[in-house]
């Protein structure tokens, strides 16, 4: 098992087989997949096949999201990270997104603002990356909130299936002239 980030609450590791059932519970609730395109899944073999998408992912690209564990109970709570977007989205390809989903009852906890900035500190510290994207659907207030706290700007708002979105971006000059993580006492460690 790989471990890719700690933080002082959280363990952001590769998707395993067995977070099978974690996994079941996130997607296939349907508040979960409210701005996702209402596709929530309705079996452990959707979950398992989305296990092995996501393993694939780490074998073709070197990155994929991770599973968000609980440090103290070692409980799954969601996925945060970044994936290699290769397919075009919004006149992009090839580009880095961040991404995170968490099961309903861990919203609230800060969970995605503190996964969103271990994610920005591993791409620009450890990876080397020049910018990252991310996109939101318009009416998922919660999370524009957490991209603009992490130090994200909307760059335009564009269509994606059908559905308006906020397109998203950071570069690494952004990240360094106002590293979020000197304002928190998050620990981050990789």
């Amino acid at each position: 098992m790989k471990i890719f980030v700690e933080t002082d609450r959280l363990i952001l590791r590769e998707m395993l087989p067995e977070d099978e059932a974690g996994i079941f519970l996130l997607d296939s609730d349907p508040e979960v997949h409210a701005f996702l395109g209402n596709k929530p899944i309705n079996n452990l073999e959707q979950a398992q096949k989305t296990i092995q998408f996501i393993r694939q992912q780490y074998q073709d690209n070197g990155i994929a999201r991770w599973a968000v564990i609980d440090r103290s109970t070692n409980e799954f709570l969601g996925w945060s990270g970044l994936k290699l977007i290769t397919q075009t989205i919004n006149n992009h390809t090839n580009y880095y997104d961040l991404g995170y989903r968490f099961i309903q009852k861990y919203w609230g906890e800060g969970y995605a603002t503190e996964t969103a900035l271990a994610t920005l500190t591993y791409a620009f510290d450890k990876l080397n990356l020049n910018e990252v994207f991310a996109m939101t659907d318009v009416r998922n207030s919660g999370s524009r909130k957490v991209l603009e706290k992490v130090g994200f700007h909307i760059i335009l708002k564009f269509y994606y299936e059908g559905v308006e979105h906020y397109w998203f971006q950071i570069t690494k000059n952004q990240w360094q002239e106002k590293p979020l993580t000197a304002n928190t006492n998050l620990m981050i460690k990789y």
